[in-house]
């Protein structure tokens, strides 16, 4: 039985996009420089929630910085290696009987 499509509750988060490919969809409309730390981070992108799965589980952007126990970034590419594994890590925490049901009633 498939699960029904999310219904459309006006957020346009693309569905597509989610982890560190949408971290730097908001790090593109930053005003962020290198070396940063998380609270650099977090103010730059105002600490969105970011989908860490198609099926609409999403996460503070802070909590995924607290995951890693960096205090700095060297670069983009640094901060986004990073977080990689915080997310799915984050991913498979998601991954359970609850985010089944949310998929099912589409919530």
């Amino acid at each position: 039985m498939a699960a029904r499509p999310p219904t459309d509750s006006g957020d346009r988060r693309d569905p597509d996009v989610f982890g560190i490919a949408a971290v730097d969809e908001h790090l593109a409309d930053a005003d962020l420089s290198f070396p940063a730390t998380p609270e650099d981070v977090v103010d730059a992108t105002g600490d969105p929630e970011v989908l860490c799965a198609p099926n609409g589980h999403g996460v503070a952007l802070s909590s995924v910085l607290e995951r890693t126990g960096r205090r700095r970034f060297d670069s983009r590419q640094d901060l986004l290696d990073e977080l990689h594994e915080a997310f799915e890590q984050e991913r498979r925490d998601g991954v359970g009987i609850v985010a089944w049901l949310r998929s099912l009633v589409g919530a």
